[in-house]
């Protein structure tokens, strides 16, 4: 195996963790091999882990066609990793929106910083509804100087918005909530043997031909997850509630799916979400741990429409300890779990430093994938089906333990040469897409399908119609 320059220790110990996570062997490991030694600028190792995570997925991969070409060698690039962790896409004559709302930011408190997350408009008016403002920065500002980081935190995720307090390492550790995540498995899983399943066998070139994977994610960690297996062959089903819109997301994450609106709480998109899920192999989720309980699709619910199943979730803020149902996304648990205090003391700031990129959500993506493409072995040679829980806590635990300052070369910028010359045919405009990080062999991935918009195909198996 060919290691970065810089941390291969830090790197070895990150894949050994990811290895053993997904039950994969150090025989297995030893087929990957990496290109380049640049690294994204952090206190902690962001191109190590964006490395090592797609590199699993690519370990897990090469595994499910292990029967018809053992040892298959993995590749990855790891300046494209840092690429694809940050944006894909690069438009032709067309602007992406902006990624955050005007609100969302920093604000500091009487006691430190507290971050607000207003991207989703019910997020912000939740939070407005608290604090008592204006919508504008300059009005949150006012309103969040005078007062407790604690007492606003609990306030507006109490009444359904998004907030996280700026929190040490050393205070995360001591917090009920990072001692519970601490305690949870990276990959939790839970097997389960059934009579029969569908008699299917990967593709040398497609490994995840005529599998069908229903997507219920939302930004960022399950769309990024369902777009690696959309890459390697797999029929991709997006499902999104009649409101939902993610605009400045949408293009980066949609590429190689189709994407269909459902409103489960009406009667007749409920027939049609059960009738989709008795014909899925794969199902993908992220809502909150008890959001589709109370809809009626709980664990149980779901493994008796479709007994092969093969279930992955993800939450925030991890399945266990008093946030268990908290909502969260990647720069809200930067602040929580002390990766934005480590980066501003790193960086001798006042403010909170996040890591360079969202790395929560895209390792935790990449993991994701893995996991669905191991249970999808384990179901072809064992008869059995995975339910696999993971969180992005517990991916920013795995980060934490291995504080690693990069060094040169440092990661710059991508490059004209990093990207596909043939133009993608996006639903907003043409743009150039990087080419993938990842090889198994002689596979490259490939989406036949553009980025397309959310709500813009029919709630149906594309086979059917």
């Amino acid at each position: 195996m060919t290691h970065p320059s810089r941390t291969p220790a830090v790197f070895q110990s990150l894949l050994d963790e990811l290895v053993t996570a997904l039950d994969l062997s150090a025989a297995q490991a030893a087929n990957l091999q990496v290109r380049g030694n640049d690294s994204l600028a952090s206190c902690f190792p962001v191109s190590d882990l964006a490395t090592a995570a797609i590199g699993v997925a690519g370990l897990a991969a090469a595994d499910l066609l292990a029967e018809g070409a053992p040892g298959l060698p993995v590749q990855v690039d790891r300046h494209l990793a840092a690429a694809w962790f940050k944006t894909s896409l690069r438009s032709l004559g067309w602007e992406l929106p902006a990624v955050w709302d005007a609100i969302t930011g920093d604000y500091r408190t009487r006691d430190g910083w507290l971050r607000l997350h207003a991207n989703a408009p019910h997020h912000r008016e939740r939070a407005l509804a608290v604090l008592g403002c204006a919508n504008s920065h300059d009005a949150v500002a006012r309103a969040m100087a005078g007062g407790s980081g604690e007492d606003l935190e609990t306030a507006i995720v109490a009444a359904g918005g998004c907030a996280a307090r700026l929190r040490t390492q050393a205070d995360w550790q001591a917090h009920p909530q990072g001692q519970a995540v601490r305690a949870e498995p990276l990959i939790a899983q839970e097997w389960t043997a059934i009579a029969t399943a569908r008699d299917w066998r990967p593709d040398p070139q497609r490994p995840l031909q005529d599998i069908r994977i229903l997507d219920l994610t939302r930004i960022l960690a399950g769309p990024i997850a369902t777009r690696l297996l959309a890459g390697l062959g797999a029929e991709v089903l997006r499902i999104d509630p009649p409101d939902w819109d993610e605009p400045a997301q949408a293009p980066e994450v949609t590429l190689g799916k189709r994407c269909a609106r459902l409103d489960l709480r009406r009667p007749a998109d409920r027939w049609v979400f059960e009738a989709l899920l008795e014909e899925a192999d794969v199902l993908v989720h992220g809502y909150r741990a008890d959001a589709l309980e109370r809809l009626g699709y709980g664990a149980a619910q779901r493994r008796a429409l479709q007994p092969a199943l093969i279930d992955v979730s993800l939450c925030a803020y991890g399945w266990s300890g008093p946030w268990a149902l908290r909502r969260g996304y990647d720069s809200l648990v930067q602040l929580s779990c002390g990766i934005a205090a480590a980066g501003r003391d790193w960086q001798q700031r006042e403010q909170p430093v996040p890591l360079p990129v969202q790395a929560l959500d895209h390792a935790t993506g990449y993991l994701m994938a893995a996991a669905v493409i191991r249970g999808l072995t384990g179901r072809l040679r064992e008869g059995r089906v995975l339910s696999a829980r993971l969180s992005l806590a517990r991916t920013a635990c795995l980060l934490t333990e291995h504080p690693a300052v990069a060094y040169a070369p440092l990661y710059t910028s991508v490059q004209d040469a990093d990207y596909d010359a043939t133009p993608e045919p996006t639903a907003w405009g043409p743009a150039l897409r990087l080419r993938p990080p990842l090889q198994i062999g002689d596979l490259r991935l490939h989406w036949p399908r553009p980025a397309t918009r959310l709500g813009s195909a029919s709630a149906a198996w594309s086979s059917a119609g």
